[in-house]
């Protein structure tokens, strides 16, 4: 017996990719309803050898649903995910709407799984943001060896994180760079992405930093440890697909490399791929289309007592996006309906 699963949102980047992650990872699905909004009405996307065609977002009854998907902005999530869970769906979010709700639990399986169970008090469970999942992944394991004091992250994140429309804005602008007569001036980006990068993700906040910046602070402290210091700052760079990470961690206790090394080995979800030689590291070309968060060049910082850098690579439509989402599916399916 299986479940009755809506993604919202199908026919968008996350959507379609959560489709496929569902057919890959065999989750157990008896019926599956894929919405969208009525300007796509009637779109028609795969589910493994399935095609299927979109619903009316804004009819549709959740009624007799298991748990929903959702791969919208905030504002229609804000509409429909209230409807969803009063009709006894549970609601996987992916915006950022209800990270921060003390009310809702916000999870990344690999890191705390125990979290699902308080999704009863809204009957929605929150999806962190993509630069967020990925360093996560990385930090706990440590973290639960050697307790993390402070974090320096800056990102390097690619255009598919802003949607389709900054995948079109790159690919438009790097071809204008070789054809002088035509223009693409920035809409999707503040300034040029094409061969550029830029220090700047979502807005600018009081004190100087950025939402997304200050998103990985708060949803650093809510998934791991609310005592850990985190400062970041979140670059967009020309890469079509893969979030990169360069993170400095400052532990209590001594850690050695060798036993990170070790320890990230052992972790769920991580690939470590660390030989000090030409090429022995990940990049973003190379984790596109994995389901894991790769790291590389673990070495000591050799300017704090208790210091670390590490290099963390993901598919950010994957692992920071659809692949967590569905990922909670199942962790919601194992430990609370237990049905599949």
């Amino acid at each position: 017996m299986g479940y009755r699963v809506v993604i919202v949102g199908a026919t968008g980047n996350v959507g379609r990719e959560m489709l496929n992650i569902l057919a890959e990872r065999q989750f157990p699905v008896d019926e599956l309803a894929v919405l969208a909004s009525r300007k796509s009405l009637g779109t028609e996307v795969s589910f493994g050898e399935t095609t299927l065609k979109t619903q009316d977002l804004d009819t549709f009854d959740f009624t007799g649903w298991d748990m929903a998907l959702f791969a919208v902005g905030s504002d229609a999530t804000k509409t429909y995910a209230p409807k969803a869970a009063a009709a006894g769906c549970v609601v996987i979010d992916n915006s950022s709407l209800y990270r921060y709700d003390p009310e809702i639990p916000l999870i990344v399986p690999e890191v705390n799984p125990e979290a699902i169970h308080d999704y009863a008090k809204k009957n929605i469970i929150a999806n962190p943001n993509c630069s967020t999942a990925q360093m996560v992944v990385a930090l706990k394991p440590l973290h639960d060896r050697a307790k993390i004091k402070r974090v320096v992250v800056s990102t390097y994140q690619s255009v598919s994180g802003s949607g389709k429309g900054g995948l079109d804005e790159l690919w438009d602008q790097t071809k204008a760079i070789y054809n002088p007569t035509t223009d693409v001036p920035p809409k999707q980006f503040t300034k040029q992405i094409a061969f550029n990068v830029i220090p700047h993700i979502d807005v600018f906040l009081d004190d100087g930093s950025t939402k997304e910046e200050w998103k990985m602070v708060a949803e650093t402290k809510k998934i791991i440890d609310t005592s850990i210091k985190v400062t970041a700052t979140c670059v967009r760079v020309p890469v079509f697909v893969g979030h990169s990470e360069a993170i400095n961690i400052e532990t209590e206790d001594f850690l050695d490399e060798d036993e990170a090394r070790d320890i990230l080995r052992e972790a769920p979800g991580i690939m470590v791929i660390d030989k000090r030689e030409d090429g022995g590291y990940v990049t973003p070309v190379e984790c596109v289309g994995d389901f894991a968060t790769f790291i590389s060049r673990i070495r000591q910082d050799s300017t704090l007592d208790n210091g670390l850098n590490l290099w963390c690579v993901s598919d950010n439509l994957r692992k920071g996006a659809a692949l967590n989402a569905v990922q909670i599916a199942e962790l919601l399916g194992r430990e609370v309906l237990k049905k599949g």
